[in-house]
């Protein structure tokens, strides 16, 4: 059985430390912030100028002025900090963001991420993924493993417009937890009831299974 959506987001929710600042991309990684492991002190920064981001707000506690890079309405935790956009990106390109989980398009086995467009699709922006992509010290992608139409998204080379080059460091699917490692992925954890031979069928690079993964 492969994991959940909510079982994705908490998977990749285990990535974050205590201490660090972390970044959610928009879409499903910004759930993220709502499986966030009890005892865990994080700072989650918006690059539309926040840092210290809380979850979201229940109705009388919505503030219309209070909003994540996606639009949607967040609250903010004691001490956070507000400011403008240069200062936000000056904080990501300055290598000062711990960890991005950003979604994917393709991700190939040597850590190139395609995520920001599809050609001859309207897609509003690419936002900061470009620089979050780069300037981030620990980079997670949380996306589907395949494409609508089956093909893999976990490849060899990206076929889309890349977002940046050598920048991610694991890919989270519903099949798994999957490092890049070159001309290969190694597969670190496995979703319960899903098959080695599911994830070779399903991806378009080679796949070496840690031991870690066994179920």
């Amino acid at each position: 059985m492969s994991w959940s959506r909510d079982d994705m987001v908490r998977r990749a929710a285990a990535e974050i430390a205590d201490g660090q600042i972390v970044n959610l991309g928009i879409g499903l990684p910004t759930e993220v912030a709502n499986f966030i492991p009890a005892g865990i002190s994080v700072f989650l920064h918006s690059e539309n100028g926040l840092l210290g981001m809380g979850p979201s707000p229940f109705d009388d506690q919505v503030d219309a002025q209070l909003i994540n890079a996606g639009k949607q309405t967040v609250t903010a935790r004691p001490g956070a900090s507000i400011f403008d956009s240069a200062l936000s990106f000056a904080m990501i390109r300055g290598g000062h963001v711990d960890l991005a989980i950003l979604g994917g398009l393709e991700v190939a086995c040597h850590g190139d991420l395609a995520n920001w467009t599809v050609p001859g699709k309207l897609i509003t922006g690419m936002g900061g993924a470009m620089d979050l992509a780069a300037g981030a010290r620990r980079v997670v992608v949380l996306q589907s493993h395949t494409a609508k139409d089956g093909k893999p998204k976990l490849v060899t080379s990206v076929s889309l417009p890349v977002t940046a080059i050598r920048c991610v460091h694991r890919v989270i699917t519903e099949l798994g937890a999957f490092d890049v490692a070159g001309d290969h992925f190694r597969c670190v954890d496995r979703a319960p009831g899903i098959d080695e031979e599911t994830i070779v069928r399903s991806t378009g690079a080679p796949v070496v299974f840690s031991s870690a993964a066994d179920r």
